[in-house]
């Protein structure tokens, strides 16, 4: 998360109710509710962060949805933010557990908030990954994925490929074997992370990627499959870890659902540079953000001539 984010003097949580909510394995997590500022609400939406990122950086984002009509929540994964326990060392966390365990209980949490209402979600990097690993994805009506992937250093755009591998996949992976934790705040790079997520991010263990035969390719795929809603998935050309090859290879498990992809510039928003982690900062309130209510109250995509090539090749 960028250091910037961190010095923020004020925060629209004040504005929301805090809440508690209980995972099938007794782990609770901490979050917010904002209620819509609506005499009716659109719907409710999930806000799922990207790894290492803490729920307050979509704060502005949710704050801006429930004035447009959604109640909205964001939440800290186990390990993470206001969820991290007392003692981050030796918790066991895993990266799935994250979509199995903590995704799937937020999104019960708010169906049981707000009964009725349609379930949208908002995925940020990793967090537009995991809402295929709950069991009860046949839930929801639309997620919009942004930079959705999870880290394989073989999508990296290639001029910051080996930069990228070097700090994620060599320096992470040893610093979080040597201290039971990968100290990313004291880094000033993200929170601190769970030693079992920095090293399924780190190493790629197992169950995502890479598989070493098509049956296990298959299997990973196999909880993606009670998922059904229509995703819109965006990417940005400056990205350099969300590249549109790094996206599909992980909107590739959604095998059951619509996906329109979307392929924007950084001038196609407004500004000179985006990247990874720009667009849930309040300077987008006016543009893209506007532009993602249409996907989410409407289905509509925003961007309907902005589809990347299906062969399209990074240099």
């Amino acid at each position: 998360m960028p250091a910037a984010s961190k010095r923020r003097k004020s925060d629209p949580a004040r504005e929301a109710e805090a809440v508690v909510i209980g995972c099938g394995d007794g782990v609770k997590l901490r979050g917010h509710l904002w209620s819509a500022i609506s005499d009716r609400s659109i719907g409710s939406v999930v806000i799922n962060p990207a790894t290492g990122v803490a729920a307050r950086y979509y704060h502005y984002y949710a704050r801006f949805l429930a004035e447009r009509g959604f109640d909205v929540l964001t939440y800290d994964y186990r390990g993470i933010g206001l969820s991290r326990p007392e003692r981050l060392r030796g918790s066991g966390y895993r990266w799935r557990d994250w979509g199995e365990r903590d995704f799937d209980a937020a999104l019960l949490f708010m169906e049981g908030q707000r009964p009725g209402r349609p379930l949208f979600v908002v995925g940020h990097s990793i967090g537009g990954f995991l809402p295929g690993l709950s069991a009860h994805a046949d839930r929801i009506t639309r997620m919009l994925a942004v930079g959705a992937q999870y880290g394989n250093w073989r999508d990296y755009a290639p001029a910051h490929r080996w930069r990228l591998f070097l700090k994620w996949h060599l320096f992470m992976p040893t610093a979080t074997l040597l201290l039971g934790y990968f100290p990313g705040w004291r880094l000033g790079w993200l929170e601190d992370l769970p030693k079992g997520v920095a090293l399924d991010w780190a190493l790629q263990r197992g169950w995502i990627d890479p598989y070493p035969s098509a049956a296990e390719r298959a299997g990973a795929s196999k909880p993606f499959e009670n998922f059904h809603a229509p995703i819109l998935s965006l990417a940005v050309t400056d990205d350099d870890i969300a590249t549109v090859h790094a996206i599909r290879r992980g909107l590739s498990h959604y095998r059951n659902a619509k996906v329109e992809e979307v392929l924007l510039t950084p001038e196609d928003l407004g500004f000179s540079k985006i990247g990874h982690f720009d667009l849930f900062h309040a300077r987008h309130a006016a543009g893209f953000w506007l532009d993602t209510l249409l996907w989410l109250r409407d289905g509509t995509n925003p961007w309907p001539g902005k589809k990347p090539s299906e062969h399209l090749v990074f240099a």
